[in-house]
């Protein structure tokens, strides 16, 4: 290969590096004490994201961290002023997520500008934490809490509640239509001492949606019992929340260029285990989508791997459709469910 071509494939593997390999560069790059800094505004679960991805780099060129310093200097460079943030921010979030989904998230971001920055709070904070303080609040109460926290740390939170109380609070969750006057100067009140009294808005989340995305990233066996409970009181409700789920075998549905960028974010001792659990279709998407040398070290560490606990390979096709559902709100990779396809 002659210089010119090397140089050239080299600048195509740089263009196509994922947000959190740059990332996991940049940070490799910045002296201890710096990157000590940087880690502080990480919330736990962008801190173990980045943290796995910086042990899986090995022999970064000069050239690659160059090119991440290069790039970064230049959006830095190219960050609109101060003053046009507003218009800046709307714009982009409408364009990457469409109206719809992007009105509630931008109302939430132009208030933390404000100063409305109580539930974010929550988020920072070990999942243990958060359920500590919260468990021995009205049902209703903590549904209204867990809506606004991310999905994963919702799902955490639900995991450590005992069983009654977490199917009672999914329930809410799934039938929740919003936050009434009273009740949201109740979720003032409780919420004043730990998150410095901010008030939160009058919520438009929750519902059939919200519970899907938290059941999605609970354990399996707590995710059956809730929708037990769940079809004892509504046999349509829980219908239409098993329709919004996206489940490990759904990733058939994906297309092929998202399983490719689906699979550099995945370890391959933890892709063997999931698969263990799949249909042979799903298994042949995934192993026809890598090089023919990786898929047959994958489906020859299946053959011989020994018999695997079927709660591992669920907690590990668990993990994976974490990693999905990140890279899908992110905008790079497409989620289908039902006849309906969505990013």
């Amino acid at each position: 290969m002659s210089e010119t071509d090397r140089a050239t494939e080299e600048r195509s593997n740089f263009e196509n590096m994922t947000g959190l390999r740059k990332s996991s560069i940049m940070l490799l790059a910045l002296d201890e004490d710096t990157a000590v800094e940087v880690f502080k505004h990480f919330t736990p679960q962008q801190i173990q994201r980045i943290s796995k991805e910086m042990t899986r780099l090995q022999n970064v060129s000069r050239n690659e961290i160059r090119w991440v310093l290069e790039q970064f200097h230049e959006d830095l460079s190219n960050a609109p002023p101060v003053d046009e943030y507003d218009g800046y921010i709307r714009s982009v979030l409408t364009k990457a997520l469409g109206s719809e989904r992007a009105s509630t998230l931008i109302e939430d971001v132009l208030d933390q500008k404000a100063g409305n920055y109580g539930i974010d709070a929550l988020n920072l904070m070990d999942v243990p934490e958060v359920a500590e303080l919260i468990r021995d609040e009205h049902p209703q109460i903590i549904a209204t809490i867990l809506i606004h926290l991310d999905r994963q740390q919702a799902a955490g939170v639900l995991e450590l509640f005992e069983e009654r109380l977490r199917n009672d609070v999914v329930l809410r969750v799934a039938t929740f239509t919003g936050v009434q006057p009273a009740a949201l100067q109740e979720l003032t009140e409780v919420l004043g001492g730990m998150l410095d009294g901010q008030n939160l808005k009058r919520s438009k989340m929750g519902g059939v949606r919200t519970a899907a995305e938290i059941l999605n990233l609970m354990s399996a066996g707590q995710e059956d019992t809730a929708l037990e409970n769940i079809r004892a009181y509504n046999d349509e409700l829980a219908a239409k929340i098993i329709d919004e789920m996206f489940l490990f075998e759904n990733l058939i549905d994906l297309d092929d260029r998202s399983i490719q960028v689906l699979l550099k974010q995945i370890d391959t001792n933890v892709l063997v285990i999931a698969l263990k659990g799949a249909e042979e279709e799903l298994i042949d998407k995934f192993l026809r989508n890598m090089s023919q040398r990786a898929g047959q070290l994958v489906r020859e560490e299946m053959e011989t791997r020994g018999p695997v606990r079927l709660s591992q390979v669920e907690a590990e096709q668990k993990a994976i459709l974490a990693i999905t559902r990140r890279l899908a709100d992110a905008g790079e990779v497409m989620l289908s469910s039902g006849d309906d396809t969505y990013v």
